[in-house]
């Protein structure tokens, strides 16, 4: 196949996929040995959720019920695309009796529109506002794939990990914020194998880029706001400031951390123990790279003698960090992309990202919610850490425990007494 993201090229026949996949699904679940016609993104997405104890026959929970839902969904970023997302999409939904439905980057559903029939129909496998939809909880599937993977997928019929989502095929592309690149959630179109055609793909990413355009159109016109920082979950930091967003170097990362961290300002000494793990590194060394990263941002953003920020910087750590003073642990959950600069040795840097997962974690536990802890269990960062894991299977209800349950098992044995 020219286009592995693609369920069937052009002139397949459809019956005769689906018999190859029902014999290659069987094959492993039974044996753990994959067998043509699976491609290999759907081939890694069953290893994936066979490694996440997804139940074959299970299906997706529902984590935020009404009143959560509602709340949720008014606040989250992309409420404000919705009713451009209806309108390209209400007659194809319409037409072809599919369902629209636009997750969260953690793969809860958040709408899920379309006629009433269909609506009805895929209610019997929970695909419904509320539901978690993600890879690792609810098995290969077109959002939570788009998700996990960050391109737009197809994901046709037998293709699905679980067999009660079998009779569905489906199409979803990831939404990114124009402004960081984080991916926001994603755009799905689901329905019977009629999906299962280049266009319904290539349709559903148009969508989501026409949804990142309006989010770019409706952000703050540039030189409004105060220079933004994204350093959580990435290795190279965004810098959004004066109608421009810059990719940083992976050390020019960890300078502006540092100094966001001290508005004080940094003398050259203590920036450089700050920075580098390795002190045969010299001053002269630090001097080139901040030489550097001025040359990039101008005087008006770094000041030197001491280093130091010239004008306010947000971040998106301390917006984390904010809201956890306040108590307000779902708000930081969800500006939380993941640990701070992941790669960093930098002292300073592995300090903060230390103390911001601790305080983040320890909420999490003490709040007790399973939606949360689902976030962050099933976050790449959170997939062996036995405490949540722990937490979450204790505040699951009783059906949706036992893959909770199998994980702290595995990481019990993995991890010892």
């Amino acid at each position: 196949m020219s286009d592995p993201w693609l369920a069937l090229e052009s002139g397949a026949d459809p019956a005769e996929r689906l018999a190859g996949l029902r014999r290659a699904y069987e094959s492993y679940l039974t044996a753990g040995r994959v067998e043509r016609p699976v491609r290999s993104v759907v081939a890694d997405s069953w290893r994936r959720s066979a490694r996440a104890h997804v139940s074959p026959d299970g299906t997706a929970g529902v984590e935020l019920d009404d009143d959560a839902l509602g709340a949720y969904r008014e606040s989250h970023p992309l409420a404000r695309v919705m009713p451009l997302v209806r309108e390209l999409t209400g007659a194809y939904a319409m037409d072809g009796e599919h369902l629209v439905a636009v997750c969260d980057t953690h793969g809860r559903l958040l709408w899920v529109e379309g006629p009433p029939s269909t609506r009805e129909k895929a209610s019997g496998m929970n695909f419904v506002p509320g539901a978690r939809w993600a890879e690792a909880a609810a098995g290969t599937n077109a959002p939570g794939t788009a998700i996990t993977v960050d391109r737009p997928v197809q994901v046709f019929a037998a293709e699905h990990f679980r067999r009660p989502v079998q009779a569905w095929t489906c199409a979803a592309a990831p939404i990114h914020d124009p402004r960081t690149g984080r991916v926001l959630g994603a755009v799905d179109i689901t329905g019977g194998d009629r999906l299962a055609h280049p266009h319904s793909l290539a349709f559903v990413s148009a969508v989501a880029r026409a949804a990142e355009a309006q989010l770019a159109l409706l952000a703050p016109p540039p030189g409004t706001g105060r220079a933004q920082l994204s350093a959580l979950g990435r290795d190279e930091a965004l810098l959004a400031a004066e109608g421009r967003t810059v990719r940083l170097s992976r050390r020019h990362s960890e300078i502006l951390v540092v100094l966001a961290r001290r508005p004080e300002g940094v003398g050259g000494e203590e920036l450089l123990v700050e920075l580098y793990e390795d002190e045969t590194v010299t001053p002269v060394t630090l001097r080139a790279e901040l030489s550097r990263l001025r040359r990039l941002l101008g005087p008006e953003l770094l000041s030197s003698r001491p280093y130091r920020l010239a004008r306010p910087l947000d971040t998106d750590f301390d917006t984390v960090a904010r809201r956890l003073a306040a108590g307000a642990v779902t708000g930081a959950m969800s500006a939380y992309a993941g640990p701070l600069l992941p790669a960093s040795q930098s002292p300073a840097v592995a300090r903060l990202r230390r103390r911001l997962e601790d305080q983040l974690r320890a909420a999490l536990i003490a709040r007790g919610d399973p939606g949360l802890l689902a976030d962050w269990a099933y976050a790449p960062w959170g997939e062996d850490d036995l405490d949540v894991w722990r937490a979450l299977a204790g505040a699951l209800p009783a059906q949706q425990r036992p893959s909770a349950l199998a994980r702290v098992r595995e990481l019990d044995a993995w991890q010892g007494p």
